[in-house]
């Protein structure tokens, strides 16, 4: 009896979820990100009308650009996961190439796989 593959829904279901998490962590590094930005942004204004010290402004600088450069590297880390998710959910979509079948009178015909060509090795 002909049957068709069938895809592990329930891995595709978690590598969905997973892609889903990443992308909100993403938008959450993202907002932050523009936070700080924003708080930097009223510290250099604060410190143009005088109500800070250069000096305070430049402990700002420092801590904002560590800020910065942590959340820089926990969106790359995010995206690189992202890449690897959908990677893996391409390769399982692609194995879904259907089955050809045929019904004839004598019954069902087909559902023989091609096989691959190899390639020669050279020597």
């Amino acid at each position: 009896m002909a049957q068709e593959k069938k895809m592990n829904e329930e891995f595709f279901a978690k590598l969905h979820k997973e892609i889903t998490t990443t992308g909100e962590l993403i938008r959450a590094r993202q907002e932050e990100k523009q936070g700080i930005l924003d708080d930097f942004i009223s510290e250099t204004k604060r410190f143009f009308f005088g109500k800070i010290s250069e000096k305070a402004l430049a402990a700002s600088v420092k801590k904002t650009n560590a800020e910065l450069h942590r959340l820089d590297s926990n969106i790359r880390t995010a995206i690189a996961r992202t890449k690897v998710l959908s990677d893996t959910v391409k390769n399982l979509v692609q194995k879904q190439v259907p089955i050809a079948y045929r019904a004839t009178l004598s019954g069902i015909s087909g559902g023989v796989e091609k096989k691959k060509a190899r390639k020669k090795k050279r020597r």
